[in-house]
């Protein structure tokens, strides 16, 4: 096992330490005590007794036994205490008010690793399992689940603060968000929140975007932070927060548009096609044969294979079809045996590979027909498509036509809008890459986590509130045709354009000030 991510063992440089004091000294003051909950070496504890000297008491916390004898060692002489604890069986709201003291800094540097990559390793250093989360049996079965150890361990914290309290943790900046919007979301905001964004490739040698994460302990009614670019109050910021429900990572950029919020029932965004076996299931197109993963030449009838565009292509604005891929079903839990009788080779091709597909790790797979695909249904196979990649920061919107007269699918960490003809494809790109449309979306678009762009991002912009900014509404009514609401579950769009009504679902607006910047105040 490897202790160094079991124990999120990534000591922090002496000098990074020091600024991040400074840092907190002017943020906040001096405290009267000084908590590092999993200090290792006690780095943040030697730059807090530099910074504050010996008027402070200093109390670090290390599961790691060699590591406590090194603190020890190092910074009993100066009057610092090393417990060995393990940080998840403590109770830190009774550990921060022993201490009777309202000045409470808790600093450091929590582990950056997940919940489930130390399930992997077959650690034991983890939390209670709980869906702290708030998560719903769909989304806690998938990766949505997945946590960073630091989000639990930091929530854990905050919780523990006095009022006149604050801690400064170095995280992904990822993880700070996330316990921003659990705060936010269960109605515990709390004061002075601000980020500052670290370079974690040269400070730790790990390419993550990662910050320092100020907060103090007294509750808030806003639910805006800051996010400067460096370790310095001076350096260029944005504002983020929790508005309509949702994060928005720009909160000046999103009041400019808000109006476009709240999602439209025209068109609905869509998933790509979902295998979990791209060796299998994915082919390159060699002079018109089909290349599977494993570099065999694949012959299977044409009825399932259709032509594939992958987030590389749309991310890098190519249009050319490079792959295919096997498609067993045309909706999700339809019967896939059919396909023994009317594509004997396909059927045999997969019954040659069922080991690898049967073996697919997501839970999505369990008593689903066998050999099963998700992502899919009609819409997969309109002839046009608007589709855009998750995983690039362009936010760029491709018109997808069909190719030798089969639509072309797009991968999972794709989404894409069905359409009907080639101008309504044109017209959508056309509003979609518009310059509020872009504005809007950038409103709500983390660039620094792993999918930037999401479904839920991208229902949230009104196709109608846009094209009537813009000034096309009547060429947006022009492609949509009247439609049944009994057949569809839809409002019927002549209604949407009427004036007055977008057809959304209406979200909050804010205007909070400006953070705080907290100065020294006198100990009670």
């Amino acid at each position: 096992m490897s202790t160094r991510k079991e124990f999120g063992d990534w000591q922090t440089p002496i000098g990074l330490a020091k600024r991040v004091t400074a840092l907190v000294a002017e943020l906040y003051g001096q405290p009267q005590c000084v908590v590092e909950p999993t200090c290792g070496l006690g780095t943040f504890l030697t730059a807090s007794k530099e910074e504050w000297g010996g008027q402070v008491k200093y109390l670090g916390y290390e599961v790691n036994s060699n590591y406590v004898d090194l603190a020890r060692e190092k910074l009993g002489s100066i009057g610092v205490e090393i417990l060995q604890r393990d940080f998840f069986g403590e109770d830190w709201s009774t550990n921060v008010s022993d201490l009777k003291k309202d000045r409470v800094l808790i600093i450091g540097n929590p582990p950056w690793v997940t919940n489930s990559e130390l399930g992997q390793l077959g650690s034991s250093n983890l939390p209670a399992k709980t869906n702290f989360q708030g998560l719903r049996g769909f989304e806690a079965r998938t990766g949505k689940s997945n946590f960073d150890i630091a989000e639990w361990m930091l929530i854990r914290l905050i919780e523990a603060l006095p009022e006149g309290g604050a801690m400064a943790m170095l995280c992904k900046t990822m993880t700070a968000r996330k316990v921003l919007k659990h705060l936010w979301k269960t109605d515990n905001a709390k004061e002075g929140a601000i980020l500052f964004h670290i370079n974690a490739q040269v400070e730790f040698g790990v390419a993550v975007d990662a910050c320092l994460f100020f907060i103090t302990g007294k509750r808030a009614r806003t639910r805006i932070a800051t996010m400067f670019s460096d370790l310095d109050v001076n350096s260029s910021s944005k504002r983020f927060g929790y508005v309509g429900g949702d994060l928005v990572s720009d909160v000046d950029a999103y009041e400019r548009n808000k109006e476009l919020d709240g999602g439209c029932s025209s068109y609905v965004w869509r998933s790509g096609v979902k295998h979990d076996a791209a060796k299998i299931m994915e082919f390159a197109l060699v002079e018109s044969k089909l290349i599977n993963g494993s570099g065999e030449q694949v012959d299977i009838e044409e009825d399932y294979v259709f032509p594939l565009l992958k987030s590389s292509d749309l991310g890098n604005g190519r249009g050319g079809i490079r792959k295919a891929v096997l498609v067993t079903q045309r909706r999700t839990g339809d019967d896939t045996s059919v396909i023994a009788h009317t594509a004997p080779k396909t059927w045999a091709y997969l019954l040659k590979h069922a080991a690898l597909l049967d073996e697919r790790g997501s839970s999505i797979y369990t008593n689903r027909p066998r050999f099963s695909v998700f992502g899919i249904g009609s819409y997969s196979f309109a002839p046009w498509k608007v589709a855009v990649s998750g995983l690039y920061k362009n936010v760029s919107f491709m018109v997808v036509p069909p190719v030798a007269g089969k639509p072309v699918m797009v991968d999972d960490t794709c989404y894409s809008i069905p359409c009907r003809s080639e101008e309504e494809a044109a017209f959508l790109v056309e509003l979609l890459n518009s310059g509020p449309a872009q504005e809007f979306l950038h409103s709500l678009i983390f660039f620094d986590a792993k999918r930037p762009i999401t479904i839920d991002v991208l229902r949230r912009l009104s196709f109608v509130e846009l094209a009537r900014k813009m000034d096309r509404i009547e060429a947006l009514q022009s492609f949509v045709e009247p439609v049944s609401v009994i057949e569809t579950g839809v409002v019927q769009m002549a209604l949407l354009m009427e004036p007055g009504s977008s057809g959304k679902v209406p979200r909050g607006t804010t205007t909070s000030p400006e953070p705080k910047r907290y100065s020294a105040t006198k100990t009670k």
